[in-house]
């Protein structure tokens, strides 16, 4: 279908040549061509950025991207996105334009499209939806240039955006009269200028995108599903980040959207996952007035299920899973306000264990009339304060009567919900930089221990043995129910770069490029893996490992990683900027074709160290 884009576009006539500078009337701006206007460092920046979100060669970008966006550029010249709020400066609706762009695609990111379609569906709409993404972001206010101000042309004619790019001198002000919001609708009268009839052929012909595109452009939000929401969250985060304001707050700012895709998860994990009140061991008990459930049990559970959906920014620590459940409303609290309860259940045939568990409302997972039937025993509340972590894995048999805990387990702590420091989203321009931020985690130094006192597996007098064949890329979903390994990590890996569930080059990225091939950030890559498949902690403690430990010692086994020429495994690169440099710690791979479908530009503030 990109196909289609190769075509040359035909030529256009090229517009009357602007009045010098020095001979414009005083309050009259000179009107600029797209290439001039997105000359400034920043805008180049910011192209590139919304370039490295796509998957697409720069041909292909051109006419998709690049065309629709010097379209854009020519209309809106340098009037402000608004007269005294956020980008009111000139030039302040472009630079808006382009922010909204590449924050939409880097939310666009997380989420696999068009929302429960099948792997190959989501697949082969992938770029329609991602173009489709950019273009709503972009068109999102340039209503505004219709409805909100008032344009004249040097020769005193009045200028409206339909006439076509500015070809003569001109001033503007915004209308007294102004209404609100009609800016919104009035994005259908403009489309068509940024979007050619090519582009519309190739988006109408993905029912499932279509209507939704079609509301945005009629500033309808409400009816677009989550195409209008991905809009409506770059939009603050621009906004935000223009008026100082923190983009990963304004991008979480609408609460219900988390909490649905927490109450998602938990309806998922319940119908297919979770077993419930089973004659002995359970995931959790259904009575009449609550629904319990195993707090570690849900916990990694659901943290595993959102991951795997592409969803970014579940904290690893179970306590906060609970706090971020309850602040959302999705928990019933016990009576000192704390997520985790402890209660014993004891079924109809005898069997008793005790348990740390959440209670949910039954009515908040199933409708009426489709609620299982209850549980056949009893659950028993104990006054005794949780454990303070909340973290009880599935306890052994244990007598109806237990002991209280040691004294100092007898107070949970404050319950105190605070983002992980690696969750914060920084400004477009400088979510690269932020990368130096890793290397303050106590998990990379721990690997900079390893670099350091790793010994040498190979010795220098003795040939290498030959290496294990790369592994094959598999077309087909990888399985979550496959026993992990160092070939399901792979397959893993695989998949996620492919379907951009794992970004690449970006400041939260476990994969990047460097030096010609993929370079795996350890042990965030392996500790993703383990989050998103909670049986590896099992397999690990059997062998007294780290859950990422257990990852990383199976990948190693395939010797698919260049080793350094003293033997050693990691290689440590240096994260660059203006204002600071860090390390990050990781694998170069010997093929990147093994992760990759095709091999991507190095990222310019990586460099590799040698040692």
């Amino acid at each position: 279908m990109l196909s289609l884009f190769q075509r040359k576009r035909a030529s256009v006539a090229p517009a009357p040549s602007p009045m010098p500078a020095a001979n414009l009337p005083k309050g009259l701006l000179r009107p600029d061509s797209a290439a001039a206007l997105l000359a400034t460092p920043r805008r180049q920046k910011l192209l590139e950025h919304i370039w490295q979100r796509t998957s697409l060669s720069r041909k292909q970008f051109a006419a998709l991207y690049r065309a629709p966006l010097e379209r854009y550029v020519e209309l809106v010249q340098q009037f402000p996105a608004s007269e005294s709020h956020h980008h009111a400066y000139p030039g302040g609706m472009l630079d808006h334009g382009l922010e909204i762009v590449a924050y939409s695609l880097k939310l666009r990111q997380s989420h696999l499209l068009p929302i429960g379609a099948s792997p190959e569906d989501q697949a082969a709409q992938s770029e329609a939806w991602t173009a489709a993404v950019a273009y709503a972001a972009l068109l999102h206010d340039i209503g505004k240039i219709a409805v909100d101000l008032h344009v004249e042309l040097a020769d005193g004619s009045t200028w409206h955006p339909w006439h076509g790019p500015l070809n003569q001198p001109y001033r503007f002000r915004y209308r007294d009269d102004r209404e609100y919001r009609l800016h919104s609708a009035a994005t259908g009268l403009l489309y068509r200028e940024l979007l050619d009839r090519r582009v519309l052929d190739w988006l109408s012909g993905y029912p499932a995108l279509w209507a939704p595109l079609l509301y945005v452009l009629a500033g309808q939000y409400e009816h677009a599903g989550i195409l209008g929401e991905l809009v409506v969250q770059a939009d603050r985060a621009s906004v935000a980040q223009e008026l100082g304001g923190d983009p990963a707050r304004a991008m979480a700012a609408p609460k219900h959207a988390l909490q649905r895709k927490l109450l998602d998860g938990l309806r998922y994990l319940l119908k297919e996952e979770l077993k419930l009140n089973q004659p002995d061991a359970s995931d959790g008990w259904l009575t009449e007035d609550a629904l319990w459930l195993v707090s570690k049990t849900v916990s990694d559970k659901l943290r595993a299920h959102l991951l795997s959906q592409g969803i970014d920014g579940i904290p690893a620590n179970n306590t906060a899973v609970f706090n971020v459940l309850q602040d959302h409303g999705m928990l019933q609290p016990t009576p000192d306000d704390k997520a985790v309860w402890r209660a014993t259940v004891t079924s109809a045939t005898g069997w008793s264990h005790s348990f740390t568990l959440l209670r949910l409302a039954p009515a908040l997972i199933w409708e009426l009339g489709e609620r299982p039937a209850p549980f056949a025993g009893v659950v028993v509340i104990d006054t005794t304060p949780a454990d303070k972590d909340g973290d009880a894995s599935l306890p052994t048999p244990m007598p109806l009567i237990m002991a209280r805990p040691a004294a100092e387990d007898q107070q949970s702590p404050p319950r105190e919900v605070r983002p992980p420091a690696a969750q914060t989203m920084p400004d477009v321009m400088e979510d690269m930089l932020a990368m130096v931020e890793m290397g303050d985690l106590p998990v990379t130094r721990q690997d900079a221990e390893v670099a350091s006192n790793e010994a040498p597996t190979a010795d220098p007098e003795r040939p290498t043995p030959p290496l294990a064949k790369p592994l094959h890329r598999s077309q087909a979903p990888v399985s979550t129910a496959a026993k992990p390994s160092g070939e399901h990590f792979m397959a893993w890996l695989q998949q996620g770069v492919a379907s951009r569930r794992l970004i690449i080059n970006d400041a939260k990225a476990l994969v990047h490029t460097v030096g010609d091939t993929a370079y795996l950030v350890s042990p965030g890559v392996f500790q993703r893996y383990a989050q998103e498949h909670p049986e590896v902690s099992t397999l690990a403690k059997q062998e007294n490992q780290q859950d990422w430990q257990w990852v990383q010692k199976r990948f190693e086994k395939l010797q698919l990683h260049r080793k350094q020429a003293n033997g050693l495994n990691i290689w440590i690169c240096e994260v660059t900027g203006p204002r600071k440099s860090r390390r990050l710690h990781g694998y170069l791979l010997l093929d990147p074709k093994t992760i990759f479908d095709e091999v991507h530009p190095d990222n310019p503030y990586l460099n590799l160290t040698g040692s």
